[in-house]
């Protein structure tokens, strides 16, 4: 079911500005906070030029206000790194074709629009060289390979002039504008694809369309809307000047997709899954066909697939807690890159243009270090920024161990376990066991601040990977269809079992706390057992019926069965219907913007448990989407999450 944050995976992208530039002091070797979260600098790998320099961004917060992002570039060396002056409103996404200019999103009249900026000597030009303006916007980009023409997203439909008065509820039209590099002969192609499934992505990430290597045409993938439509399927087309070609249509999700094999096949990530989460290299023959599964044995997931200039196809995978990048080839899946005790996020970073020397560039992180770009060095990868390494080596962190054990009904289960600083074994310490979101998800092998603002305050983090979870194989990822509340219950269960057996946690000082589908986990915990004394959950789902209609998002890979047919199916799980018994204090967190789980989930549970007497506090963030953006609020979660566990799991 797709309420997933990515990061907290939760996942929730470290982020923040130095305690330094805040003017703030910190104590030399003091536990990890909130305000060190607040504080740690993070460099995601975004583009390659022609020549190879990188251009990439580094994120940090404040105290108060959003997420801020510098960009800069650096030679593949790891030399001349050069702060970029970015013109307001403009957020780059790559290099044109002679790596002179950055093309990217530009706000314009609230809308943001495609345009490109010269560089020159670390600077951008104030205004930009080519602007184009459509009526309800520009989404996404990509370049062809020839450099020649710009392919993007944006929504075709005029705008609705009593938009600022009332909102029509109906599909979402996205569909391909294509302009020439200099920005002339703007032209809508295949008008009958209305419903493109996402954006055209370059760096690192999965992209619903790509580019043919002769630059004629765009490999495209669409889905099914969700207005209208109980069902999820996707369709595939190749969408060129003079029309478009059906290739194939897919009875669940698709995404990513690449041509391969010289242009003969077309791939993408897919699955058989009633979970509909793509998880699979399939392959389909680019004149038509039938659909195949090429990696029907794999026991890991297939999060991410891209293709590049040189026709290779490269695809993230998760394999358990880790995450890697692997080539696929001959029909099957090659590991082509790691890093060491961590993950690599994404697919690898490349330049987009035919020609283009042999730079890659990615982004890695592991435990004890923020996210970074790396790059090849011979069979392996080598970090060249290292941003937030001086901030996180003033502070005590304790170890943070892979674990595995079997549950109750012979399970076999992974996690990861964060201790406190100066944790000594054989000691028993509070704990708290932190389910993930998604829930076809994981949680990966990097620096989770979640996990390390609470083992700060002396507890034991224990983030299991639950049925349902990604990095496991099929089977084990769709086995949480229709049983969210039972088998990935009993998962995270045994989690709390199994660090009482180790003799990590002290059995009288349990918590849980879990946002969005882990907040549906702490939300349905508290329901089926007493054993915690402090539960915090945000942004979860408490009444499943209604959820499933009022998502902003399709949710049917949960249960396809109907609501109105079936209701005590949705109500077998739903937390609201079994409020009567709570006993753990519950503290409830909720965006009051939050369209993925909407507030009212939130609401209706705590009325139901303050109505009935039971400990229960429930906070709500004006503004705040899924997860806060402002970091004021993002440290208010903190900071009420620390004084519940102060307060009840003393």
């Amino acid at each position: 079911m797709r309420i997933r944050v990515r990061s907290f995976a939760f996942v929730i992208t470290i982020v923040a500005a130095s305690l330094v530039a805040m003017g703030q002091a910190r104590p030399a070797h003091g536990p990890f906070t909130a305000k060190d979260w607040a504080a740690l600098h993070s460099a995601h790998a975004a583009a390659v030029s022609v020549n190879g320099t990188i251009l990439y961004s580094v994120t940090y917060g404040a105290e108060k206000g959003q997420t801020h992002t510098d960009w800069w570039t650096i030679g593949g060396d790891g030399n001349n790194a050069k702060k970029l002056e970015i013109p307001d409103g403009f957020h780059p996404s790559g290099f044109t074709g002679d790596g002179q200019s950055l093309y990217g999103g530009w706000k314009v009249n609230d809308h943001q629009q495609f345009a490109v900026f010269a560089l020159k000597d670390g600077k951008l030009a104030s205004a930009p060289t080519i602007v184009v303006v459509l009526p309800r916007g520009v989404g996404s980009a990509s370049p062809s390979p020839d450099g020649k023409r710009f392919a993007m997203t944006a929504d075709p439909r005029e705008p609705d002039p009593m938009d600022s008065v009332r909102h029509v509820q109906e599909p979402e039209e996205t569909s391909l504008y294509v302009v020439n590099a200099d920005g002339t002969g703007g032209a809508w192609w295949c008008k009958d694809l209305k419903y493109i499934s996402g954006s055209i992505t370059v760096g690192g990430g999965a992209s619903a369309a790509a580019w043919s290597a002769d630059s004629n045409s765009l490999a495209v993938l669409s889905q099914v809307p969700r207005i209208g439509h109980h069902e999820v399927g996707s369709t595939i087309d190749v969408c060129s000047a003079s029309g478009t070609r059906h290739v194939t249509d897919i009875a669940n999700s698709v995404s990513g997709i690449a041509w391969a094999n010289g242009g003969k096949d077309l791939v993408f990530l897919s699955t058989k899954s009633l979970v509909l989460t793509p998880e699979h290299v399939w392959a389909v023959p680019a004149a038509g066909g039938t659909a195949e599964d090429r990696t029907p044995n794999l026991d890991a997931t297939a999060v991410q697939i891209a293709g590049d200039a040189k026709g290779r196809i490269w695809v993230g995978v998760n394999r358990g807690v880790h995450s890697e990048v692997d080539e696929f080839r001959d029909g099957a899946l090659k590991t082509a890159y790691r890093w060491p005790d961590g993950v690599v996020r994404g697919t690898p970073v490349e330049s987009e243009y035919a020609g283009a020397g042999e730079q890659m560039a990615f982004t890695v992180g592991d435990p004890a270090h923020t996210t970074n770009v790396a790059v090849t060095d011979g069979d392996h990868l080598r970090k060249i920024t290292h941003e937030g390494d001086e901030q996180v080596a003033g502070i005590d962190l304790g170890p943070v161990e892979v674990v595995r054990w079997k549950s109750k009904e012979g399970i076999a289960l992974e996690g990861i376990a964060t201790f406190p600083a100066g944790y000594v074994k054989g000691k028993k310490y509070p704990f708290l066991v932190l389910p993930h979101g998604g829930p076809e998800a994981n949680d990966e092998l990097d620096f989770d601040p979640f996990s390390r603002t609470v083992a700060g305050l002396g507890y034991v983090v224990l983030q299991p990977e639950y049925r349902g979870s990604t990095g496991y194989g099929a089977d084990f990822l769709a086995a949480i269809y229709q049983h969210f509340g039972d088998r990935a219950y009993e998962d995270v269960d045994s989690a709390t079992d199994y660090a009482i057996e180790q003799g990590w946690a002290d059995p009288s000082h349990l918590a849980i706390f879990g946002w969005s589908a882990g907040g549906f986990m702490t939300s349905w915990t508290v329901t089926q057992t007493n054993r915690y004394k402090a539960a915090i959950e945000g942004a979860g789902i408490t009444d499943w019926g209604p959820f499933l209609w009022t998502s902003d998002i399709a949710q049917v890979d949960y249960d396809a069965r109907w609501t109105d047919e079936d209701p005590a199916a949705f109500s077998k799980f739903s937390a609201v219907d079994f409020a009567k018994n709570v006993t753990t204090p519950l503290l409830i967190l909720h965006g009051e913007a939050d369209q993925r789980v909407p507030t009212f989930q939130g609401t209706e549970y705590f009325q139901i448990l303050a109505a009935r007497g039971k400990t229960v506090r429930m906070v709500t963030y004006p503004g705040s989407p899924h997860f806060p953006v402002l970091w004021e609020q993002r440290l208010d979660v903190m900071k009420e999450l620390t004084d519940w566990l102060a307060k009840y799991n003393k």
